[in-house]
């Protein structure tokens, strides 16, 4: 299962240099985790001040 980023995303980018794998870029809205190589390890969310990645 991956991670996704929801809406509470505020772009503050914190999220992109937890990732080990570099799989999260910046998205229109908010940035997003490409589901297919998202390993699920949830650094990304440690990362997050406001909580916006979750387990899809």
């Amino acid at each position: 299962m991956a991670h996704i980023i929801g809406d509470e995303c505020v772009k503050c980018g914190l999220c992109v240099p937890a990732c080990p794998l570099e799989i999260i870029s910046e998205g229109e809205s908010k940035y997003v985790i490409d589901g297919d190589k998202c390993i699920d390890c949830g650094a990304c969310a440690g990362a997050c001040p406001v909580g916006a990645p979750k387990p899809e």
